[in-house]
């Protein structure tokens, strides 16, 4: 894995020039727990080498749990 690049316009997130993955929201991929923004510090921490399997897939129940908690987010602020 290289550098990794967010593209808001194909909501997609490069970890190098040819693969990427698809549909991450900006409000999923700004997402931040602390000072950590999740979804960037998941792949930065595994830069210079490739993502196994289970990583990849860890990282697609990463970013449905922040759109999910979101979701709930938006719901509690509506009820408040």
């Amino acid at each position: 894995m290289e550098k990794v690049r967010y593209d808001e316009a194909t909501q997609r997130v490069y970890i190098n020039k040819a693969q990427y993955f698809e549909g991450i929201s900006k409000e999923v991929w700004e997402y931040r727990i602390g000072a950590y923004q999740v979804m960037e510090k998941y792949l930065k921490d595994r830069r210079g080498r490739k993502l196994s399997l289970d990583e990849i897939d860890r990282y697609m129940k990463v970013a449905k749990a922040i759109h999910l908690t979101l979701e709930l987010q938006a719901k509690i602020g509506d009820v408040y």
